[in-house]
């Protein structure tokens, strides 16, 4: 009989990750779509290419939400909060698809940035709280796999959607299947056995967030997710022009290396998901912050032919994604009593890191090429691989 019970909570902890991972699936996609089909959405619309740009730099900062609607998952419970996520989703998605003009869009687009913001941290929270620490690399790389799933599938099928039927398309079916899943969740999600904070109101958040500013181990995390991902953009936003400067490649051809891209964070995510639990999190991370730096270090002495270099964005964004995936999965247990809380300030500081690093990619290519950018990046990285270790000195477990 007890083997049975454990059996069936097996089951159903399988049902809530894949009803989660087909979630975290559809908002990648529509957060991510935009950018291959910017010129697209564009033309149906009759605006300026420019007035896309605005939209996904509005996104970035969508990320900050997450310090509202984090502590709110420690408050409602995680299911309430991501039902919200979703529900913002299947809002934006329908009214961009039934409303064809560019501020319905643009508010739509802008709305699943607001929608990962909410949903990501109480999905985060909820995996923490449910799975075994022991077993925490597993299921939230898992989860992860979402990110990358987005590039391999939910982009391409996006492409073939506006191909055949037109560019509201994707809004249509997006908010469609969001909906469905929003269903899903509400029946398989448990409400219980979630832990709350003590205090409500706004005394809740004041109190959640001065235990964050008071933990080592918090601020040590927040400033390593905030140096890789900085590390991260400033390549991001101009691996494109590298390849095309220095190989004449195609937009095409240039797609093509972003397949490139999808498949190593889907490798790294598999990484993690099978190997981070043997070697320990905290180990798994500290080794994925010195591989991806080193992976900086060499990826401009990859440049002498078009397989090396892609072989290069390859171990970049492959040490990337063990890394902050790896990351994620050990920041669910440093604040067991207030996860919310946790992922919220973990999202925050990615996201201002995913600014700053957008923001400096630009310059420095003009400064000095892929040296500068490639240079800037390992000594961002290596910054918040410092501050991971000097918080998490005394993280046992």
């Amino acid at each position: 009989m007890a083997v049975q019970g454990i059996s069936r909570k097996n089951l159903q902890l399988a049902r809530q990750i894949g009803i989660a991972f087909s979630s975290r699936l559809l908002i990648n996609t529509s957060r991510r779509f935009i950018y291959p089909f910017a010129p697209a959405l564009s033309r149906g619309l009759g605006v300026p290419l420019t007035a896309f740009t605005t939209i996904i730099a509005l996104n970035q900062f969508a990320g900050f939400l997450s310090l509202i609607f984090g502590p709110l998952a420690d408050r409602w419970g995680h299911r309430s909060v991501m039902l919200l996520g979703l529900g913002v989703l299947v809002t934006g998605m329908l009214a961009g698809g039934l409303f064809p003009s560019y501020w319905p869009v643009f508010a739509a687009l802008v709305l699943t940035g607001a929608a990962k913001s909410i949903f990501d941290p109480a999905i985060l929270a909820f995996a923490g709280t449910r799975v075994p620490y022991e077993r925490r690399g597993l299921a939230v790389g898992l989860l992860e796999m979402s990110w990358a799933g987005s590039s391999l599938l939910g982009i391409p099928l996006m492409g073939v959607l506006m191909d055949h039927w037109g560019w509201r398309a994707p809004f249509f079916v997006l908010g469609g299947c969001s909906l469905a899943c929003m269903a899903l969740l509400a029946r398989w999600i448990p409400k219980s056995g979630i832990r709350r904070m003590t205090h409500g109101g706004p005394a809740g958040f004041a109190v959640a967030l001065k235990r964050l500013a008071g933990e080592r181990t918090a601020l040590g995390g927040m400033l390593f997710v905030f140096g890789v991902s900085m590390a991260n953009d400033n390549l991001f936003v101009v691996y494109g022009v590298w390849l095309e400067k220095s190989f004449g490649l195609s937009l095409l051809a240039i797609g093509f290396a972003t397949t490139v891209i999808g498949a190593a964070e889907l490798l790294g995510e598999g990484f993690i998901a099978t190997l981070s639990d043997r070697l320990g999190l905290k180990r798994s991370v500290i080794l994925g912050g010195i591989l991806s730096g080193l992976s900086y270090a060499l990826l401009p002495m990859m440049d002498a032919g078009l397989p090396l270099a892609l072989t290069g964005l390859f171990l970049v964004f492959l040490m990337g994604e063990f890394t902050i995936v790896g990351s994620i999965s050990f920041f669910t247990e440093i604040l067991p009593e207030a996860r919310g809380t946790m992922m919220a300030g973990y999202f925050v500081a990615a996201s201002m890191g995913r600014v700053i690093g957008a923001l400096m990619g630009g310059p420095l290519w003009l400064a000095g090429g892929i040296w500068a950018v490639a240079g800037a990046s390992v000594l961002t990285s290596a910054a918040g691989l410092a501050g991971l270790i000097w918080g998490a000195r005394h993280f046992r477990r």
